[in-house]
């Protein structure tokens, strides 16, 4: 089932298919039902959230049914055991100790002609965080996006998350939003709350920024925003690979596999090792694992169409090839993993050692799992604290140091033909004039 690749054409050739595999004809169909969603939502507000709702989620519910009450959130607690609840306040406090290392911080600098330059930072007044329902509950993304925003000062966050099964949202997420500072939760899910998020409802606030993983609508409906609001990534399907070597415990490689695999029919699961006895008998490990497996169907559907093993001539090759695909989450299972570290860079995060994997990051390690995908981790970075602050630049010129620089500027400006960004210095300089000590020459004209 897992499929083994000897030949570095072949190696490649995959690698990019598996990295273009959301790229289908589909995509442009369902972009239209997006558009026709968000601007529904936009137009209708509320009316527009209850009638997708009824739609496709099957749910019945009011304006009132919206946000989530007071009772349900202090009911979750009662519905949460001792050790999920010691679990999501361990997790919460090692991502808000990560993060807090992480929290830009505003600088000025004091030049001695009177130039002060600087930098201020300052967060967004709302974020929005999207957590996603269908398969499973999933307190993890609920912390990995709301913890960062309120490390950095975010005022005030709100959370949309599609009902489960009636009215309900799992007990898991909602503790583990009031543990991250979130009261404020609406039941609304798919591409109508993105929507809702960006451009408000007489329910819903509009936020500055949406973040958090969801579908293929949601996915777009975020690309679709975008510029109403700031938003983290366009996530697409999870992904691993593995780097190993013949010291990795082949039993370990497949579990992280099937770990990825077991996200979805479209997850990657990718194995590059320099030794062919490892490769096959991760492959028959993966198969003796997956006998039984309690999402057995969608997981073989993975393997078979986005799982590989490849085996690769040197380490150095396979840091290559990992670089060209540039994944989601890179474990780096070999003997030396800090010397093979030096040869990475492109991964959105990074596993290092046999004892590290990557559900230790998925959950509680502390830097966000959050994470660019399909092949963006080339350019893109894990969300943060400043996925939700932005800078200001800082400018203060003194009349004499104004004097220095005001030739260079009119020159520039006749050059781009803009005669008032000129004058705006020249009539500064004719009002103030230079100091008797400037060793400053007055401009000619």
């Amino acid at each position: 089932m897992l499929r083994i690749i000897h030949q570095l054409t072949e190696a490649k050739t995959e690698l990019q298919r598996i990295c273009a595999r959301t790229h289908d004809d589909q995509v442009v169909h369902k972009e239209a039902t997006v558009r026709e969603i968000l601007h529904a939502v936009k137009r209708q507000g509320d009316q527009a959230l209850l009638q997708y709702t009824a739609d496709f989620d099957k749910v019945a519910l009011t304006n009132e049914d919206l946000r989530v009450s007071g009772a349900e959130l202090d009911a979750a607690y009662q519905q949460v055991s001792k050790p999920l609840l010691d679990a999501i306040r361990l997790a919460c406090r090692n991502i808000e100790t990560f993060h807090r290392q992480r929290v830009p911080q505003s600088w000025v600098r004091f030049e001695d002609n009177g130039v002060v330059l600087g930098k201020r930072y300052t967060p967004v007044d709302r974020a929005g965080i999207y957590v996603p329902g269908g398969r499973a509950a999933y307190p993890s993304t609920v912390l990995m996006n709301a913890v960062p925003a309120r490390v950095a000062g975010v005022s005030r966050i709100v959370m949309a998350t599609p009902p489960a099964g009636g009215m309900a949202i799992p007990p898991a997420v909602l503790v583990a939003a009031q543990e991250a500072g979130i009261a404020e939760i609406y039941r609304v899910g798919g591409a109508q709350a993105i929507a809702a998020l960006a451009y408000g409802t007489e329910t819903i606030p509009a936020v500055d920024v949406i973040t958090g993983p969801g579908n293929i609508y949601v996915t777009l409906a975020k690309k679709l925003v975008f510029g109403t609001v700031g938003i983290d990534s366009l996530a697409g399907p999870s992904e691993v690979l593995v780097i190993a070597d013949h010291t990795a415990n082949p039993t370990h490689v497949a579990a992280d596999l099937l770990a990825q695999a077991e996200h979805d029919p479209v997850a990657a699961a990718i194995l590059i090792t320099t030794s062919v006895p490892l490769a096959e008998r991760v492959a028959a490990e993966v198969e003796r694992q997956l006998a039984g497996h309690p999402r057995q169907t969608l997981t073989e559907k993975s393997i078979a169409n986005y799982g590989l093993a490849i085996v690769a001539e040197s380490l150095e090759q396979a840091a290559r090839l990992s670089n060209e695909f540039a994944p989601e989450h890179l474990q780096l299972e070999v003997a030396e993993p800090w010397d093979l570290l030096e040869h990475i860079r492109h991964a959105g995060a990074i596993f290092l050692g046999h004892s590290t994997p990557e559900a230790v990051g998925d959950y509680l390690a502390g830097p966000n799992h959050t994470l660019p995908t399909s092949g963006t981790a080339r350019y893109a970075s894990p969300l943060s604290t400043e996925t939700f602050m932005k800078h200001s630049s800082l400018v203060q010129y003194s009349p004499q140091a104004l004097q220095e620089v005001s030739s260079a500027i009119a020159v520039l400006a006749e050059a781009e033909g803009l005669y008032s960004h000129g004058e705006s210095v020249e009539q500064r300089r004719l009002s103030s004039p230079m100091p008797a000590d400037s060793p400053i020459e007055p401009i000619e004209h």
